[in-house]
């Protein structure tokens, strides 16, 4: 078993790393927030791209924070690569800000040459538009360059951006005069290009809900608004693909009449490969410079999903007005998976200690990492924090806190001095690991603790100590709602009254409606949103629809959907609940 001792306190963990490709090491007693702690290791010796094959969606975020919080003010980026986050085959389009990054990402990788790629194992199956698409629809635009509106506005077109009268989401853009609104992938705010003649004469940033110009900038990158090409050459493609692979009328399927009109219709992504002559995938993107890590379910995962999508895949193929393409040509093998990384150097990360040798790999690395102890509290008991105070109290550990916001620090802070333990406040891991300190307490985004041998140094998180409590309550509280309400509430509505659904914001009640489903009559309440589009809610989820409480029902503005404008508006409102709480 190959043994590596840490040669620095302020990089606790130093793993061993594949020589050539082809190669593969094995990690193992990687307890709690180890792995993420190893892999921001391995980014800092690596000399390349680091990409980390996750389970799943969640694991990804969560080691997103994890990797945020070791690898603090260190130069290092993190990409992340999201899914989609719809069902395969589903009828519902993702969230442009998930295509924002999705894309942002695909252009990044063309010139990285140092970072880390946190990808679910899911995500890398998907198939992709090749690359030519994505460095053919991105140029940038700088002031001082000169540039026609009307063929601005065609190529923008031609990219997937919809021409509005006001720019308030993705893929957008907007002519006034001699203004240019255009909110790009890619960016998380849109810009206000004026033109003095044909002349960029300024570049400034705007805010989408109160329209007012922020700052200036002296240019901006542009990628294309979606993952396939919605040009009349690109319909052409379309049609003429969708007629080869599909029996019957065309006509009949909902998909080809949309899209024959320039519409894209929900679901769209899962017919990319008909847009394109071929499609690639994320390998395709990769540098040549490259390390794999691979967590220890990833596999396993792999195979589940792929029969996920065999299932709806047979579920769903008989409906004429959405002909289906089959899963192969949307997702790679496990297989084809498999052999495109057993190419490259290939790190195993597995969290328990690994005892017994496998075949092909080529080193084994067990960390010196403890299981984090059980050090919840338990308000029941005669001593609710004994565990954490018998702990503190052994003595010969530094012992790191976490919060996950600053006003949860306060809380946990005081909720610790009346136990009689008394944290510093520090700004960060670092800070910390370079301080004396026997107790700090900082603020960061992690769920998982961690127990390092080497300077016996404990990080003991929020979550630790209060476990999924306070998380769940907050879920009940916002589920639990009056049923009986709810049901009056709705029966008082009348057909264009407005309502908020919880998820998607202000729309139009137009009545209920029976649709359908799975070969089931179920009953939905039709809302109407800006741009006309209509979403269904079973009357299962009554709960998430409340009645429009504005002073003027009659002009209560509609919310895009798939737009972001409602979760900012949430999101401001939170802030606000909050500062009125401080």
């Amino acid at each position: 078993m190959s043994q590596q001792q840490p040669t620095s306190l302020s990089d606790p963990l130093s793993p061993p790393l594949p020589s050539n490709p082809g190669d593969r090491v094995h990690w193992g007693r990687l307890y709690g927030a180890g792995d993420a702690m190893s892999i921001a290791s391995a980014a800092r010796e690596f000399k390349g791209l680091v990409m980390v094959l996750t389970e799943d969606v969640q694991s990804a975020v969560t080691l997103e924070q994890g990797l945020s919080f070791f690898l603090e003010h260190e130069q290092i980026p993190v990409f992340g690569f999201p899914d989609w986050e719809t069902l395969p085959y589903d009828i519902f389009a993702p969230l442009p800000e998930l295509i924002s990054q999705r894309l942002q990402t695909l252009y990044q990788l063309a010139s990285v040459e140092r970072g880390l790629l946190v990808v679910p194992v899911s995500t890398l199956l998907q198939r992709l538009p090749p690359r030519d698409y994505i460095e053919t629809h991105s140029f940038m635009l700088s002031v001082g360059d000169r540039l026609s509106l009307d063929a601005m506005g065609r190529r923008f077109e031609k990219a997937g951006y919809q021409r509005v009268s006001q720019v308030i989401a993705h893929g957008e853009f907007a002519i006034r005069g001699s203004l240019l609104d255009l909110f790009p992938m890619g960016n998380r705010l849109p810009f206000r290009i004026d033109l003095f003649d044909d002349e960029v004469e300024s570049i400034r940033t705007f805010d989408p809900e109160t329209q007012r110009t922020l700052d200036r900038t002296q240019r901006i990158q542009t990628l294309p608004a979606r993952e396939f090409p919605m040009d009349e050459e690109a319909i052409t493609r379309f049609r003429q693909s969708f007629r080869n692979r599909f029996e019957g009328d065309p006509q009949r399927s909902l998909i080809y009449r949309e899209v024959s009109n320039g519409n894209t219709p929900g679901g769209l992504e899962y017919y990319i490969p008909l847009f394109f002559e071929q499609t690639s995938s994320l390998f395709d993107f990769l540098p040549d410079e490259l390390l794999i890590i691979r967590m220890e379910q990833s596999q396993e995962q792999a195979v589940a999903f792929l029969n996920q999508v065999e299932e709806r895949y047979e579920q769903r193929r008989y409906d004429p007005e959405r002909p289906l393409l089959p899963p192969r040509e949307l997702y790679l093998a496990v297989d084809e998976m498999s052999s495109r990384l057993n190419r490259l150097r290939v790190v195993l990360l597995q969290r328990a200690e690994i005892e017994t040798r496998r075949r092909g790999v080529s080193s084994f690395h067990n960390f010196a990492t403890h299981r984090p102890p059980p050090l919840g509290f338990r308000a029941r008991a005669t001593r609710p924090a004994g565990a954490l105070q018998d702990f503190v109290a052994e003595g010969s550990k530094r012992i790191l806190f976490i919060a996950e916001s600053a006003g949860r620090r306060e809380m946990l802070n005081d909720s610790l001095r009346s136990y009689g333990i008394q944290p510093t406040e520090t700004k960060g891991w670092q800070d910390f690991l370079d301080s004396d300190l026997e107790l700090g307490l900082t603020v960061a985004p992690l769920e998982k603790g961690l127990w390092l041998e080497q300077g016996q140094i404990v990080v003991v998180t929020e979550t630790q100590l209060l476990g999924e409590k306070v998380r769940q309550e907050r879920r009940k509280q916002a589920r639990k709602r009056d049923a009986d309400q709810v049901v009056r509430n709705l029966t008082e509505l009348h057909p264009g009254a407005p309502v908020v659904h919880e998820d998607h914001g202000v729309g139009r009640y137009l009545g209920l409606q029976t649709l359908e489903v799975g070969g089931m009559q179920t009953e939905f309440l039709t809302l109407e949103y800006a741009g006309s589009d209509k979403l269904y809610v079973p009357v299962s989820s009554l709960h998430l629809i409340s009645r429009y409480a504005g002073a003027s029902p009659d002009n209560a503005p509609l919310h895009r959907l798939g737009g972001d404008l409602w979760e900012k508006i949430k999101r401001r409102a939170a802030e606000r609940v909050r500062d009125v709480a401080a």
